[in-house]
């Protein structure tokens, strides 16, 4: 209760001449050693952790040769539930671990029967989306759970088992990073620019044109024998700009967005060639990563998982960065026709 409550309380007391007794206010929670420390000193502390986090996972895989236990995607994942503790990503840490697990089982059994090419893809895209809905999860990175063994043409049961162990450690880490860092929850409402938001989108029209791109980046990945001009990420990058366009942060800025992931891709395979599949190359890529979204200030996290990707393919070379580049205007390009077409029609 506030000080001019009070005072009222006092007020009408003295008038009536009863005696009205005034409840105590609780004190706030003193705030934790870290919540003192200066707002960009947390920030730089939960991205440490998230590259200490990855370079850990990625020894994992390393050492168990399941490369897979570092599911790229995993890098975007730590960076935004430990830089944003109290996001629709850190307050779900079953759904963290659920939804990827059963989008990465449709993906494997999808790559079990069927070949690559546009059915398949849509096939998985749309059951992974109906996974998110179905459980109201804000983990939309689970489509690229599901397109991930796919696109590489793995159909191994050993993949979704190793989505478990990284995700199962990051929604441990994400609860115990929240009690440390910051155990009690900002007064201020969530930025809108939060990934995955909970809320389903009201306007259906971008329905078609995802459709649409989905299809042409399969079918075009098909057509040169390019499998990553549909890089798993991007199909999380499409789903948020085309159904939150209006608070995606990158649907604001896709071209800053194209050059992001085109850089990141880059410098993922340059680490890989000059440190090999490690640990070392994972925590550098990461750290890569936010050094390329810091500097376009820019709030993508799937474009951290682009930097990662390299680590889990055979040979990983400048096709891949190709791709990604291409890919991502192709996006870029259909998305703005749309968004035009949208603001016409309005």
């Amino acid at each position: 209760m506030d000080m001019i409550d009070r005072n009222s309380l006092r007020q009408q007391a003295a008038a009536g001449g009863r005696r009205v007794v005034i409840p105590e206010q609780t004190p706030p929670a003193p705030p934790s050693k870290l919540e003192r420390a200066p707002p960009a000193l947390l920030v730089w502390a939960a991205e440490g952790a998230a590259v200490a986090f990855i370079a850990v996972v990625a020894a994992i895989a390393h050492g168990s040769a399941l490369p897979y236990v570092l599911f790229p995607e995993l890098g975007a994942l730590a960076y935004d539930t430990l830089k944003r503790p109290h996001g629709a990503w850190a307050r779900a840490p079953g759904m963290l671990v659920l939804t990827p697990f059963l989008a990465g089982e449709v993906g494997t059994l999808a790559t079990q029967h069927l070949s690559f090419g546009p059915v398949s893809v849509l096939l998985v895209v749309g059951v992974s989306l109906l996974i998110v809905r179905l459980l109201r999860s804000p983990i939309a990175p689970a489509i690229s759970a599901g397109l991930l063994p796919l696109v590489l043409g793995d159909g191994s049961w050993w993949y979704p088992p190793s989505l478990l162990v990284g995700l199962g450690l990051l929604a441990g880490l994400s609860q115990v990073w929240r009690r440390v860092a910051h155990p009690h929850p900002p007064t201020a409402a969530a930025p809108a620019h939060t990934p995955a938001r909970q809320k389903a989108p009201h306007d259906y029209s971008w329905i078609p044109f995802f459709i649409a791109f989905i299809a042409a980046a399969s079918l075009l990945a098909l057509g040169v024998g390019l499998r990553f001009l549909l890089f798993p990420p991007l199909a999380v990058i499409a789903y948020e700009m085309f159904a939150h366009a209006e608070t995606c942060p990158w649907a604001r800025r896709p071209f800053a967005l194209t050059a992001a992931c085109t850089l990141a891709a880059v410098a993922g395979v340059l680490l890989v060639g000059a440190l090999g599949p490690g640990p070392l190359a994972a925590a550098c890529g990461l750290v890569a990563g936010v050094a390329i979204l810091r500097a376009f200030d820019l709030h993508a996290p799937p474009a951290l998982a682009v930097a990662l990707l390299p680590l889990i393919l055979a040979k990983p070379d400048y096709t891949f960065a190709a791709s990604v580049a291409a890919s991502t205007l192709l996006l870029t390009g259909l998305f703005l026709g749309w968004r035009k077409l949208a603001t016409a029609r309005a």
